[in-house]
């Protein structure tokens, strides 16, 4: 391209989730579309996220069976070991072939033009890539976000890692202390201590994953530490400091040693926005405190003709909520549609073994929002597929409108809980109450059998 401004129907920034499946239904439409990407196709999940984490959890999760063998009558020969740069490697593969065909689907698309680089905004309309100028009346913004370092005493100072950079590590870490106990920083907790590191993690709060009930953040911890995995809440002042034998992070806990020395130590409290080099101000796009983009619930910004999709726009942080926003904004852009992010649930799950799959409110949550609620709960040793399998850490809790009988949530900690908690979701998306749940007949044996019972169990908890 010259260095002349070109115009186009529509450009999109990114090549997340959003991007490409936006840049399809436009071309189709027969809009002419520029697509921008600074970096790899596929955006997080294809790169950095879910593909590569979970080809990750696959080998840990194929190393605890192996060393679990006996407990099956299977007789193995030998120490079970874990080459880590050849699990790297498959998990590489993955990501290569993922990302290639993103990139090809997209510069093989008849109406689109891919540039690479990273844009700029020079106007309401205009963006610059390199020499280039682009304008557009519509502009759909999907740029991702990248890890939070914060700012705490001596960070600067010692060598980190990040849910990326970890993932280049050729050998498995002596000890790896992870900062953070939420989602991400459990989920490689686990995966490296499988690999055979010794594993600390240390949480600020006085509990891991503080969002949930706290029989569920227990019932995670103790999944955890049955693998071997130690724990240091409450770590009041979390420190760095260069050691001889790799960084001491300080935790100033209520109990145990001040310090934990750790050959290396990975970062996993949060997330940041890819939008602080974006030159928003010069299109007059809105953001809030933390650099999210301000939108409404069509998800447009605050400048007229431009959108935000994705981690950027501080509405969901997963990728099956990037591609929902897709769907938002193609549906109303050219279905004729009035689709609006708040009738999205919310659902997610926490990829650890047992997996955690979550839906709608905890029950926390529901009595802050002012409801009266039932609640039902079943340990996962008293699930039949769980028992057969030998996985039984775990349990399932129903949340439920003591008055109306409306399910208001659901939490499946156990083997399979991350599939069998789309029950729950299409049976909330479908308006259907706790009674309709109780009266339907699943599988046997699976574990999503036992939800009915469950339903059939709420009692009030007030």
């Amino acid at each position: 391209m010259s260095a002349a401004s070109e115009v186009f129907d529509a450009i999109i920034v990114g090549a997340g989730q959003a991007g490409p499946p936006l840049a399809q239904r436009l071309c189709a439409a027969g809009m002419r579309v520029a697509l921008i990407e600074r970096g790899r196709f596929g955006g997080t999940c294809v790169n950095t996220g879910c593909m590569p984490t979970k080809a990750l959890i696959a080998s840990a999760h194929a190393a605890h069976i192996a060393r679990r063998a006996a407990d099956f009558g299977v007789r193995l020969s030998g120490e079970v070991g874990v080459d880590l740069a050849a699990v790297m490697a498959r998990k590489d593969a993955i990501v290569a072939r993922a990302a290639s065909g993103v990139e090809q689907s997209l510069r093989a698309l008849e109406g689109c033009t891919v540039l690479t680089g990273q844009a700029s905004f020079e106007g309401p309309k205009t963006l610059r890539v390199g020499d280039a100028t682009l304008s557009a009346e519509q502009i759909f913004l999907n740029v991702g976000g990248r890890a939070l370092v914060p700012d705490m005493p001596g960070v600067s100072d010692v060598p980190v890692l990040n849910n990326s950079s970890i993932m280049a590590l050729a050998e498995t870490p002596r000890h790896l202390v992870v900062v953070g106990g939420s989602y991400v920083g459990l989920e490689f907790a686990q995966m490296f201590r499988r690999f055979g590191a010794e594993v600390t993690v240390v949480e600020k709060g006085p509990r891991v994953i503080g969002r949930e009930d706290e029989e569920i953040s227990a019932a995670v911890q103790a999944a955890l530490e049955a693998d071997g995995v130690v724990f240091r809440t409450h770590a009041e002042c979390i420190r760095f400091a260069p050691h001889a034998d790799g960084v001491a992070v300080g935790v100033d806990c209520r109990e145990g040693a001040p310090e934990v020395v750790g050959s290396h130590v990975l970062l996993a409290v949060g997330r940041r926005p890819n939008t602080d080099d974006l030159n928003l101000e010069a299109a007059g796009i809105a953001v809030d405190g933390r650099g999210y983009i301000q939108v409404n619930d069509r998800l447009e910004a605050s400048a007229a003709g431009i959108w935000a999709l994705g981690d950027c726009n501080g509405r969901g942080a997963f990728t099956h909520t990037a591609y929902n926003d897709f769907e938002i904004v193609a549906a109303n852009l050219l279905d004729g549609a009035d689709r609006k992010v708040t009738d999205r649930i919310e659902t997610y799950a926490l990829f650890t073994d047992p997996p955690l799959g979550r839906v709608g409110l905890s029950e926390a949550q529901a009595r802050a929002a002012g409801c009266a609620v039932s609640v039902a709960t079943r340990p996962m040793t008293r699930v039949g597929r769980a028992i057969e399998k030998g996985e039984t850490q775990g349990l399932m809790k129903l949340v439920a409108d003591q008055t109306t009988g409306t399910i208001l949530g659901a939490a499946i900690l156990g083997v399979g809980g991350d599939e069998a908690i789309h029950a729950i979701v299409d049976l909330m998306a479908a308006g259907a109450t706790a009674e309709r749940l109780a009266q339907t007949v699943h599988i046997h044996p699976t574990v999503a059998e036992l939800l009915p019972t469950l339903a059939g169990g709420l009692r009030s908890a007030d």
